[in-house]
C-alpha cells in the first residue's frame, strides 16, 4: 500500500511538473519556411479524402509551420513506443549502466515455459534491433514469429520484428536501470521537454501474462507532444541547453542495421527506429520514423530540419495505411517552393 501511495504522490508531483514545464510551440508562416502557403492550403482536404488522420503537425526548424486536426488529443501511439524506448535506453548506454553486450541468459531473463539454451545467448542489442533468434510468443500483439521455428535461428542473423524482443528490451531497462519505463519517461523527457498533454495516470503495463512475463509499455501522447520528441532528436538530443539524449546513441540508434526491402518506403530498420528510402526524395537521405499500427507516426528529415507528427486515432475503424501516409508526405513536400528546392539541393 505503501508503494501505492508513494507513486501516486510522485504522479502527482510528475503532473505539476509536467503543467509548470510546458511551454507551447511557436509558428511559423509557410513562406518563411519556404512552403507555398496556396499550395499548401490543399493539403487538409487531401488528408480528409484519403486517409484516417485525426491529427498532424509538421514543424519546421522547431516551429510549428502546418496543422490538421486536434493537435492536442490524447491516444495511443501504437509501436512508436518502442523508438521511445530507444531515446530512454540512450542516457544509459552512454553512461554503462545498460551494457548492449550481456547476454538475455547473463541477465537471468527467463519466460513462461522456459527459454532455450541458444535463445539464452541473445544480447540486448540483439533485442532492441529485433534480432534475437527468440520466436516465444509475445503478451503484445504485433509481428509475426509463428512460422519461425524456435531454437534454430543463431542470434545477431536475422532482423524478425518482433514484440517478445521490444517488450524484453523494456525489461532489461528497468532491471538495469532500476527504474521504471513511465518514470524515466517522466524525468528523462516529459519534464525537461514540458510536454503539454502527457498525462502520467494513461500508463500501466499492459498485455497477457498468461503468455509472456514480459509485458509491453504503450505510450498516451498528443501529436504535440510526439512532436517535440521528434524535434529533440533532430536537435541531436540537445533541449534547452542540456542533453537528454546522446548525439552518439541517436546517430547509432538511427542508422541502418537490417535492410528490408519489403517495406517500400523505408530501408530498414535501426535500434527501434525505422531509416526512410531516399530513392524517391533525396532530401530523406538521414531520415528516420517511429511508425505505429494504423498509422501513427513521427517522422524526422534533417536535411529539410522538419519533423512530423502524425496520428490516426480512430485506428482499425479508420486506419491510415503506409502508402496514404506517404502520399500525404509526397504532397507536403510538392507544395515546397521552387527557390526552397533550389537551395537545399
Amino acid at each position: 500500500m505503501f508503494d501505492t501511495v508513494k507513486r501516486s504522490a510522485a504522479a502527482i508531483a510528475a503532473s505539476a511538473l509536467l503543467t509548470s514545464a510546458a511551454a507551447p510551440w511557436r509558428s511559423i508562416d509557410p513562406e518563411e519556411a519556404g512552403f507555398d502557403a496556396e499550395k499548401l492550403a490543399e493539403l487538409p482536404e487531401f488528408i480528409r479524402e484519403n486517409s484516417g488522420c485525426t491529427s498532424m503537425l509538421v514543424a519546421v526548424d522547431g516551429k510549428v509551420m502546418f496543422t490538421y486536426g486536434d493537435i492536442a488529443q490524447v491516444s495511443v501511439i501504437a509501436s512508436c513506443r518502442k523508438s521511445i524506448l530507444s531515446m530512454l535506453y540512450g542516457k544509459y548506454v552512454g553512461n554503462g549502466t545498460i551494457n548492449l553486450d550481456l547476454t538475455v541468459g547473463e541477465l537471468g531473463i527467463d519466460d513462461l515455459g522456459g527459454l532455450l539454451p541458444q535463445e539464452k545467448l541473445a544480447t540486448v542489442c540483439d533485442l532492441i534491433t529485433s534480432r534475437s533468434g527468440v520466436y516465444h510468443p509475445s503478451a503484445t500483439t504485433g509481428g509475426d514469429t509463428s512460422k519461425y521455428e524456435r531454437g534454430k535461428t543463431p542470434h545477431g542473423t536475422k532482423f524478425v520484428y518482433n514484440n517478445w524482443d521490444f517488450n524484453v528490451a523494456g525489461t532489461v531497462f528497468t532491471q538495469l536501470t532500476g527504474k521504471g519505463i513511465y518514470e524515466a519517461f517522466e524525468e528523462d523527457l516529459a519534464i525537461p521537454l514540458g510536454l503539454e498533454d502527457y498525462d502520467p495516470k494513461n500508463h500501466k503495463l499492459t498485455g497477457d501474462a498468461a503468455v509472456s512475463k514480459h509485458l509491453g509499455y504503450h505510450f498516451y501522447l498528443s501529436a504535440r507532444d510526439m512532436a517535440r520528441l521528434g524535434e529533440l532528436m533532430r536537435q541531436n538530443g540537445v533541449w534547452n541547453g542540456r542533453t537528454l539524449v546522446p548525439e552518439s546513441w541517436i546517430k547509432r540508434s538511427t542508422s541502418l542495421v537490417s535492410p528490408d526491402a519489403a517495406k517500400p518506403y523505408f530501408s530498414g530498420y535501426g535500434c527501434m527506429w525505422w531509416i526512410l528510402c531516399s530513392d524517391k526524395h533525396p532530401e530523406f537521405a538521414g531520415a528516420f520514423s517511429a511508425t505505429g499500427m494504423h498509422g501513427q507516426y513521427i517522422l524526422v528529415v534533417p536535411k529539410l530540419k522538419m519533423v512530423v507528427a502524425f496520428k490516426s486515432a480512430r485506428r482499425a475503424e479508420k486506419p491510415t495505411s503506409h502508402a496514404q501516409f506517404f502520399a500525404i508526405l509526397d504532397r507536403l513536400l510538392a507544395a515546397r517552393s521552387a527557390v526552397s528546392r533550389t537551395e537545399r539541393r
